[in-house]
């Protein structure tokens, strides 16, 4: 009977073994290349529940959150955003203004294309926009557009929702 030599039985141990490490270290090298998102900050209203609704939105996308239950019509004119333009939420990222019921594709949108403005609006509270459509809505959902806003007030359609 013929017995392998110990180099031979050591050879197939050695390959399994990198080939464990890499599919451990894997998941691992996944994770690490994500991009980290940029923080979002939003001010609203402690009792607003459709705010509490984008805001869990957000965070699913992936966006880490930080609320202030103060009140947002201070922080938007701080931030520039006009009042006429304004929603029941204010919120910042990566350097923009999000007025409003935005949906994550427009922000991951705006973070990717960075154009020259003061960021999104979804002025008032529309319904059929992230936030404002849960159950209470019926299913109901009415046409808006999301506003790019610019640096001196004015805006231009973003993305138009039917």
């Amino acid at each position: 009977m013929h017995t392998p030599s110990p180099e031979k039985l050591a050879a197939p141990s050695l390959h399994r073994r990198a080939w464990l490490t890499a599919a451990l270290c894997l998941p691992w090298a996944t994770w690490a290349a994500q991009p980290t998102l940029p923080l979002v900050e939003v001010w609203k209203d402690p009792s607003c529940g459709c705010c509490k609704d984008w805001v869990a939105i957000v965070e699913k996308a992936g966006f880490p959150v930080r609320v202030h239950e103060t009140g947002n019509n201070a922080k938007r004119a701080q931030l520039g955003m006009p009042a006429k333009l304004g929603s029941c939420h204010t919120a910042t990222v990566g350097g923009y203004v999000i007025e409003g019921h935005v949906p994550v594709r427009e922000i991951q949108r705006l973070l990717r294309e960075k154009p020259q403005a003061i960021g999104l609006t979804v002025p008032g509270m529309v319904v059929g926009s992230p936030g404002m459509d849960g159950p209470l809505y019926n299913g109901r959902s009415d046409p808006y557009a999301v506003l790019l806003v610019l640096s001196d007030g004015q805006t231009a359609v973003y993305q138009k929702y039917a």
